[in-house]
Formats: structure tokens, C-alpha cells, sequence
């Protein structure tokens, strides 16, 4: 593959242009104005809005959704991101499987709406209590929880995952059960 020939997934390329479309008209950079909010929906209806509906990693072919949550950048450190992926290679999925998330890009989101555009089968939260995306149910780290045709599994931060070798081995006997590895 040659440097002119790379491809971006979507989601990369949403990235890059989120806020603004730029063109050039006569020299000057000219942005588009963004659209107007629409009126709120019935908390029962809503929806997430526009400007989150593409700050999400992969192509959520096998509608699994992870939660993750960092203030300090727009998806994952670097060095997260690596682990995941690994992780994910050794359950037989890629990037282009799931949809990533970064809650700190979603103040104040709920799992309904979560499941609404995602349609999550599964959903794996990293460091993410799931009262905080108003889960109706507590349940502890590594314990994969049913509710509402989907299976919730509670984890600690990627980050901590990373370096302690008993957590990363409960993280796998959960996995190995949901995914049937």
C-alpha cells in the first residue's frame, strides 16, 4: 500500500471534520455554520444529539459497544488503544466489530439511548459504573449481567487492566463466556 492509497474508516474521517467543513472560495477558508439544535424529544424518545452521533471508534458491525471515559482526550491513550485492540484480536473481533466510546463526549447520555443508536447485543463497561448511564441495576466487575436483550459486563479502566495480570485473566474467562470462545 502506497501513502497516496490510504484509506480512512469513516469514523476517522468523521473525526476529522467534525466541527466544521472547510472549503476554499476566492483564498479564504470558508466554515459552515453548524445547524440549528432541533426541539427536544420526550425524555422517552430522545436522541443523541448530531454532534455525538459520530465521536465513536469502529463500525459496530457485531453491535457491541464499549464505554470507556477519559476527560484528557477524544477516544483512548495510545497505549489503551493498543491493549484493546489486542484484546479484541484475541476474541476473534476487530475495530470494524465494535463501537467505541468515550462517555466524557456524551455528558449526561443514558444506556437507552446508547442501545437506541447502537443496537448493542453487548456491552462492555471500562472503568464505567453502570449507575453512571443510568443502568437500573448494580452489579460487580466481571459478573456479565443480562438485562433488556443485551449483556452488560462492568470492568475496571482499560488502564488498569493493562498491568495487573489476575484482572486481565477474570476479563478473559468473562469474555471467553459471552463471545463463546
Amino acid at each position: 500500500m502506497s501513502l497516496n492509497n490510504i484509506e480512512l474508516p469513516p469514523a476517522v474521517v468523521a473525526d476529522l471534520y467534525r466541527s466544521s467543513l472547510v472549503g476554499e472560495m476566492s483564498g479564504k477558508v470558508v466554515k459552515k455554520d453548524p445547524a440549528p439544535a432541533p426541539a427536544s424529544l420526550p425524555a422517552k424518545e430522545k436522541e443523541l444529539p448530531d454532534e455525538s452521533r459520530n465521536k465513536h471508534l469502529g463500525n459496530n458491525r457485531q453491535h457491541i459497544l464499549l464505554v470507556v471515559n477519559h476527560s484528557d482526550c477524544v477516544h483512548l491513550p495510545d497505549s489503551e488503544l493498543q491493549f484493546l485492540t489486542g484484546i479484541l484480536a484475541a476474541c476473534k473481533l476487530g475495530m470494524d466489530d465494535v463501537a467505541m466510546i468515550n462517555l466524557n463526549n456524551y455528558p449526561g447520555s443514558t444506556y437507552k439511548e446508547f442501545n437506541k443508536q447502537f443496537k448493542s447485543k453487548t456491552v462492555l463497561l471500562f472503568g464505567t459504573e453502570p449507575s453512571t448511564v443510568d443502568l437500573p441495576l448494580s452489579f460487580p466487575h466481571f459478573q456479565p449481567q443480562q438485562f433488556n436483550g443485551c449483556t452488560y459486563l462492568f470492568s475496571p479502566a482499560l488502564k488498569e487492566l493493562e498491568n495487573d495480570k489476575m484482572l486481565k485473566s477474570k476479563l478473559w474467562l468473562c469474555l471467553k463466556k459471552i463471545f463463546g470462545l
